[in-house]
């Protein structure tokens, strides 16, 4: 057998041993729950801050349902979308720092399936409390009960695209310290759509007329994130290692 038989038979039974790309990514979701469980208040604080925004804003304007029940979807986006932001900032630098993300890539497994994993168990442990919390929230804002559904899956949907987009900018500047406003300034203007169909979305239920539209719209952004978004995230995370 010529040596390079030999080496490529070598090599194939290697990559026969390694377990399979499922298998990996289930261990890289029990891996992120452990680890962002761990992490409470990278978890809670987005949640607080959106509970205080809702609830400080009638405070500074006017407690009356004339004034609040007009601007309650507006609100209620810009702070969930403000909250989003704020859970994204650190997403990807601890990896970064601790070389988790270096063994990630010298796997032999593609990185975007494991930042899949990790982006899910964010969404879940972040924005699923978040869209739970928001009829409470609406009340208070005087938003009519036809459009508290209508909100509960407009933020399902708006805040799986906003947590993908976002996710890009993260990890675009994970070895940029404090990099908060970088990331914000880098995807603030890909934000804008989902604001708007979400948000519109909210004001037709009000109305009377058909959200169909907008929620539809809204899946779409959030589909099409799901599709390109863990590709640019895993581009973006090597970016960040060679660059450190």
């Amino acid at each position: 057998m010529s040596r390079s038989s030999a080496t490529f038979c070598r090599l194939k039974q290697k990559t026969a041993n390694l377990p399979s790309l499922a298998t990996v990514f289930v261990a890289a979701l029990g891996r992120e729950w452990r680890l962002q469980v761990r992490r409470r208040g990278d978890l809670i604080n987005p949640l607080v801050f959106f509970a205080l925004v809702v609830v400080l804003f009638p405070l500074g304007i006017s407690p009356t349902e004339e004034i609040l029940s007009p601007v309650a979807p507006g609100v209620l986006w810009v702070a969930a979308l403000l909250a989003t932001l704020m859970s994204l900032d650190a997403l990807f630098r601890p990896d970064l720092l601790d070389g988790s993300l270096e063994q990630q890539l010298v796997s032999g497994y593609p990185l975007a399936p494991l930042a899949l994993a990790k982006l899910a168990v964010h969404w879940l442990l972040s924005s699923l409390p978040l869209i739970l919390l928001s009829p409470f929230l609406g009340v208070m804002l005087y938003l009519p009960w036809q459009a508290q559904g209508v909100l509960m899956l407009s933020l399902l949907l708006g805040s799986l695209a906003l947590s993908l987009v976002g996710a890009i900018g993260a990890a675009l500047t994970a070895g940029v310290g404090k990099s908060g406003v970088l990331m914000t300034l880098l995807v603030l203007p890909f934000y804008i759509p989902v604001l708007i169909f979400g948000t519109g979305a909210m004001q037709a239920a009000i109305t009377g007329v058909s959200p169909a539209a907008h929620l539809a719209m809204l899946a779409a952004l959030a589909a099409l994130a799901l599709a390109l978004a863990p590709w640019a995230v895993a581009a973006g995370l090597k970016i960040a290692v060679s660059g450190e």
